[in-house]
């Protein structure tokens, strides 16, 4: 059993476990490009971690004309239904490494295990990858009212796994997602870049670097 402090963890999926960002952005970029709007990969780095229609404002926002918010619900459901076939082909080989290294770590440890992803397609995501059975419970992100970097994708994750969030720490590899887990009053681990994930309790690189605090 585990000798840490905590007594659960949540994971971010898209850039912590699985590696969506590149269907999420040939998705994006398809929309812009039809829409005249230029979007590139510099652009995208400012999506990480922020929700569809949170995602769809950053790109419009350069847009020459207004949008209605039908004509914005239209575009983002013309993304998410390109993006879904493009994860589609998705198996077990993307997953990142060390992802279900640590996941089984922390299972072997005791630790209550959630995910906290803002995409509405994570369930769709897990079962691709073969490891949906590996999570105590799963944010439907349909259920939640604020994305990143709000706290609320985090405490609920907490209650509904029945631990206190001082008693969680969280893994994310956004700006949006470490101030989240922050704001919950969890400890950050950041997967990514120690100069860009400042406000993370610690940095690794990958998962294959994750132990348990």
């Amino acid at each position: 059993m585990s000798t840490s402090r905590y007594a659960a963890v949540i994971f971010d999926l898209d850039g912590v476990i699985t590696d969506t960002a590149r269907y999420h952005y040939l998705a994006w970029k398809r929309l812009a490009d039809g829409e005249g709007v230029h979007f590139d990969e510099a652009a995208n780095e400012h999506l990480k971690g922020i929700d569809r229609m949170g995602s769809l404002e950053l790109i419009l926002a350069s847009a020459t004309r207004a949008y209605s918010d039908a004509e914005k619900l239209a575009l983002a459901t013309e993304k998410n239904e390109h993006y879904k076939e493009l994860i589609a082909t998705m198996s077990p080989a993307d997953l990142l490494p060390g992802a279900v290294a640590a996941l089984d770590t922390c299972r072997a440890a005791g630790l209550k295990i959630g995910l906290a992803s803002v995409s509405r397609n994570a369930f769709t995501v897990l079962d691709r990858l073969g490891i949906t059975d590996k999570f105590d419970y799963i944010v439907d992100a349909g259920t939640i009212a604020k994305g990143k970097p709000d706290p609320e994708i985090f405490l609920k994750a907490a209650r509904e796994l029945g631990v206190a969030p001082g008693d969680c720490f969280g893994v994310e590899d956004a700006v949006a997602g470490v101030a989240s887990i922050k704001s919950a009053g969890m400890y950050a681990i950041g997967v990514g870049d120690p100069a860009v994930l400042t406000e993370a309790d610690q940095v690794i690189p990958d998962l294959a670097a994750f132990r348990i605090p």
